[in-house]
């Protein structure tokens, strides 16, 4: 079993190595776009009530293409900007989840019906985490 794990163990830390140079540039370039152009993109696209701010952040997120890992350093900078939770929460969960960008690929591969059905229970699930979320810490503290 050891002659299994070692390799795998060694396999898995090259490519890991190797890909660490790649999210961390992208991660310091992502943290670089967001702090010059947060207050512009937030003041234009925020602030109008919780609901419409809701879909906005969801909207954004479902259309967004980009790493997982740079969705919080952008949910930092949102939230700092003033961003309400909902908002935030919206976006990172439907940054992962839902992918509008990739729909057509991902029809391909696992058929039209099934990717957008996919797609539009992934988009009102995070719906609900969004309002879910502020509720929860409400009632938590």
């Amino acid at each position: 079993m050891r002659d299994r794990i070692v390799p795998g163990l060694k396999k898995t830390l090259q490519g890991f190595f190797a890909l660490l140079p790649v999210v961390l540039g992208m991660l310091l370039f992502t943290s670089l776009a967001m702090s010059l152009f947060a207050g512009q993109i937030t003041g234009a696209l925020f602030g109008h009530g919780v609901l419409l701010d809701t879909l906005i952040g969801a909207s954004i997120g479902s259309v967004a293409l980009g790493h997982p890992s740079a969705s919080y350093i952008l949910g930092g900078e949102f939230l700092a900007a003033g961003v309400g939770l909902e908002a935030v929460t919206a976006f990172l969960v439907t940054w992962v989840t839902v992918g509008i960008t990739h729909l057509p690929a991902e029809s391909l591969l696992l058929g039209q019906r099934f990717a957008v059905l996919r797609n539009v229970i992934a988009f009102v699930s995070a719906l609900a985490i969004a309002w879910l979320v502020p509720l929860t810490l409400r009632m938590l503290s």
